[in-house]
């Protein structure tokens, strides 16, 4: 988790960063930024870390040595050395224009920002923030001229839309340190070169990562497998979606076994998950780690029902929500009728 109640801005500087594909270029301010002011750095604080939740943790990485990834090394430095910070930051425009060939790319003010007194995992540290303005809004501007009130507008950044950006924080830094980001424009778009390409992370695997990765495979699974393109009736869909919600919502730890055993149940079914989980798992690079035994994070019991919605469709006239243990549902058919029936069992009603 991130809290940065007590965190200053320390040191900040803005250069201007253009589309190398488009030759724009780079433009390199001269000096740092003087320190805010208490009012605009409580604005800059808005704009700058309002988007990071903290709930997903990478680490820098590079396909042949850690030391080669670009931005790992610049944090490294400024953390070594407060004084080289305005020379990195130079180090980090010239960086982000090489990466930045893509055609969807825009022109950007880059801030480089070293902050002070951060909280990560309860842990106090320093930070370096890199963020990216790429948009502008239009914002109206109203003045008094000679006792009338005249309109004009002016073109400016809100700070409530924070484009890109990331938070290294100077901790495990023998593991790449810990690092939020965000892209807003392109989390996983034509253009998503920001976390893969200038930053060059990896999901860090704790317990956040595992428990919503599982529970992502166990919703494609319902979705893509248990459907009836795939000879599944609704009905097993719902169960299995309503075994895995109670599953989350009851257990401390995550056991695959015990979550097979007690959700899946079925053999053939069984080892169909697994084939589906391990195709899942080299598509998205997911670690094995996630077969292992894991404590279940708390923010994703809290999702876990908005992921999944047990819903069966009764022509036009009803729609059973199951919410757990759908053993008190009986399915059946009325020859008389002529009609296909549920029958719910339960307790009280309210």
């Amino acid at each position: 988790m991130l809290n940065f109640e007590s965190t200053s801005i320390h040191r900040l500087v803005v250069h201007q960063v253009g589309n190398k594909g488009r030759e724009e270029g780079v433009k390199l301010s001269k000096t740092e930024l003087s320190r805010p002011d208490d009012y605009i750095n409580q604005l800059l604080m808005m704009y700058f870390t309002k988007p990071f939740d903290g709930q997903l943790i990478y680490n820098f990485a590079h396909d042949v040595n850690l030391e080669m990834n670009e931005i790992y090394n610049y944090a490294s430095s400024i953390f070594g050395n407060e004084e080289l910070f305005f020379a990195q930051s130079i180090n980090v425009a010239k960086h982000l224009y090489d990466k930045s060939s893509h055609q969807k790319i825009k022109s950007g003010e880059l801030y480089v920002v070293y902050f002070k007194d951060c909280v990560v995992d309860d842990e106090v540290c320093d930070a370096l923030g890199i963020f990216k303005s790429e948009n502008k809004d239009k914002y109206l501007r109203i003045q008094l001229h000679n006792d009338n009130f005249e309109l004009d507008f002016e073109d400016g950044i809100n700070i409530n839309k924070l484009d890109k950006g990331c938070l290294i924080f100077n901790t495990e830094a023998e593991h790449g340190f810990k690092v939020c980001t965000v892209d807003k424009l392109n989390p996983s778009g034509d253009a998503a070169f920001w976390k893969d390409e200038f930053l060059h992370l990896n999901v860090r695997p704790d317990d956040f990562y595992k428990s919503r990765s599982f529970i992502d495979i166990c919703k494609r699974f319902s979705e893509d497998f248990l459907s009836s393109e795939n000879n599944h009736a609704k009905e097993e869909q719902v169960n299995f979606m309503a075994k895995t919600v109670q599953f989350f919502e009851e257990k401390q730890k995550f056991d695959p076994e015990e979550f097979k055993r007690e959700v899946i149940r079925e053999p053939q079914l069984i080892e169909e998950f697994d084939d589906f989980k391990d195709a899942y798992k080299e598509e998205f690079k997911i670690p094995d780690s996630i077969d292992e035994k894991f404590e279940i994070a708390e923010d994703v019991k809290k999702e876990v029902k908005k992921k999944f919605r047990s819903v069966i469709k009764l022509d036009k006239n009803f729609h059973l929500y199951v919410h757990s243990n759908p053993e008190n549902m009986e399915k059946g058919y009325d020859a008389k009728r002529q009609k296909n029936f549920y029958k719910l069992y339960y307790d009280t009603e309210s």
